[in-house]
């Protein structure tokens, strides 16, 4: 009775372990190592950041400011920090598109390239497909990449200014809960931007953080960077 108590211990222990977020100090630990080679015994580190509209840098008007979204201000903070490394950075990203287009073109569009890290961003364009829809998209994606050794970071939305995100039980809470769910299960990294635009908003300076109703300016690009580049700094 007593090992067999203890065997149910040890299996509770392990599936908490499990159904929890990656740890952010060891999670991309052996790319931390990598990043840090000189040439010429470094390689290319390939970082693709797929979903919609906010990754690919749209702002207002239909503008697309490529270099000052939050993509290429990884990028920068990460040449800042390993002057050694080749790093690219591939935006597979299309502008109004929800996860389930995302995923029928993810094998051609994205895992073609061969990510070392894989950031999806997608919750934004999901309220209209629903949950249930979304969340077999992003497992497909999620597992599809793990299959591969693909390390993968999972991203909560940024605002949309028509939602009140300080109003509990809205669409985009729903699928930022989803999001962290999807993240504990599978052991994998979270980048929690849903959090962060809640606290600007809950002070009342959302607006300085937005190029327009739904697409965040350099504020708010370089606030989600500054929650990305922690993965790749602790």
């Amino acid at each position: 009775m007593k090992n067999a108590l203890l065997i149910a211990l040890f299996l509770g222990f392990s599936f908490t372990l499990k159904a929890q977020v990656a740890d952010s100090e060891m999670y991309l630990s052996d790319l931390k190592k990598e990043l840090i080679i000189e040439w010429p015994k470094n390689r290319t580190i390939n970082l693709v950041f797929h979903g919609h509209s906010v990754p690919a840098g749209y702002w207002e008007n239909h503008e697309v400011h490529t270099l000052e979204s939050y993509p290429n201000l990884v990028l920068t903070k990460l040449k800042e920090k390993y002057p050694y490394a080749v790093i690219n950075v591939i935006v597979t990203a299309i502008g109004g598109e929800n996860s389930i287009k995302g995923q029928e073109r993810f094998e051609k569009d994205v895992l073609v390239h061969k990510p070392d890290v894989l950031f999806i961003d997608y919750a934004l364009n999901d309220r209209g497909a629903g949950l249930e829809k979304a969340k077999e998209a992003w497992d497909k994606m999620i597992q599809s990449a793990l299959s591969k050794n693909i390390k993968v970071i999972l991203l909560t939305p940024s605002p949309d200014q028509r939602v009140d995100i300080k109003v509990a039980g809205n669409d985009l809470e729903l699928h930022t809960n989803q999001i962290i769910k999807l993240a504990e299960t599978n052991h994998i990294g979270l980048v929690d931007s849903y959090a962060q635009f809640n606290k600007i908003a809950t002070r009342g300076d959302l607006v300085k953080y937005m190029a327009s109703v739904n697409h965040p300016n350099l504020a708010g690009h370089q606030l989600i960077a500054n929650e990305l580049i922690k993965w790749f700094t602790k």
